[in-house]
């Protein structure tokens, strides 16, 4: 009966050992998470606004893209998001597209925020992470700056004034 125990105990304690070995692995690789790199091509897309209206990223080629990544919970977003609509509204004649993609909230949540921040750019829902996971994006916001060629020239997590917004737009203006 001992022995038998014993055998239990050992396998518990190597099971419990491994599980603890994968997620200090896990949690050491998971920042080299493949993001897209500065001078690559952006990975192409198709995602559907609010309005309906389907956006390909490689429909844009010819104008810089601001494309930005955020969330409805996300405190620097909120305070971002008024910033990037001023912008748009000085920049969108100029050749400068913004592209907004929430991560997996509601239709709800997502209107609700537009309406309230007044935003005019449009705003897509990434609902599976798709486009999220082929950014290879973590923590939210980020934020790409593409230019006309679709080649990534900046990538910038974290919160942005207007004047880095300004300076961002002015970067990719065709």
């Amino acid at each position: 009966m001992k022995k038998r125990r014993l055998v239990i105990r050992t396998v518990i304690l190597l099971v419990l050992g491994a599980a603890v070995i994968y997620t200090l692995y896990a949690n050491f690789t998971k920042d080299n998470k493949l993001k897209v790199a500065v001078g690559e091509t952006a990975p192409d897309f198709v995602l559907t606004d609010m309005q309906g209206n389907k956006h390909r990223l490689s429909d844009y080629r010819g104008q810089g893209v601001f494309l930005n990544f955020w969330g409805t919970w996300c405190p620097p977003c909120k305070k971002e998001m008024p910033y990037i609509n001023n912008q748009y509204q000085q920049y969108k004649d100029k050749g400068v597209q913004v592209l907004s993609v929430d991560i997996q909230e509601s239709e709800l949540a997502v209107n609700q925020f537009a309406e309230h921040y007044k935003l005019d750019f449009p705003i897509m829902i990434d609902t599976d992470k798709e486009v999220m996971t082929a950014y290879g994006i973590d923590p939210l916001p980020a934020t790409f700056l593409i230019d006309k060629n679709g080649k990534v020239i900046k990538y910038n997590t974290g919160e942005m004034s207007e004047a880095t917004v300004r300076d961002f737009m002015e970067k990719i203006k065709p």
